[in-house]
């Protein structure tokens, strides 16, 4: 046998081997956690529809007369069915008592 051929086959062996044993630890190792279904690790950023539903629920209240501010006029409107608190339906509701 030539020496290149002793060279070649050296090599080969010895990467067979590598791969091997790479392969095997990587069986050993738990896989990792994909980034993407880690959670957000900022904090939450609470837009002003956020901070108004921790502070209003839907009540049953269903007229101006029942509201206490043009806040919770605004947040029943978008919330809360059976209301009628919009008389011209511009979006704006309670506007004679609350939100003028």
């Amino acid at each position: 046998m030539s020496l290149l051929k002793i060279i070649v086959l050296s090599f080969f062996g010895f990467t067979a081997i590598l791969t091997g044993i790479i392969l095997g630890i990587s069986l050993l190792i738990p896989a990792r956690t994909p980034l993407h279904t880690l959670p957000d690790p900022s904090p939450p950023v609470y837009s002003p529809a956020t901070s108004a539903a921790s502070k209003f629920r839907c009540a049953g209240k269903t007229h101006c007369s029942h509201m206490n501010s043009c806040e919770e006029a605004k947040f029943y409107l978008r919330n809360c069915p059976g209301v009628e608190i919009d008389g011209d339906n511009d979006g704006i509701p309670c506007e004679k008592q609350w939100c003028n």
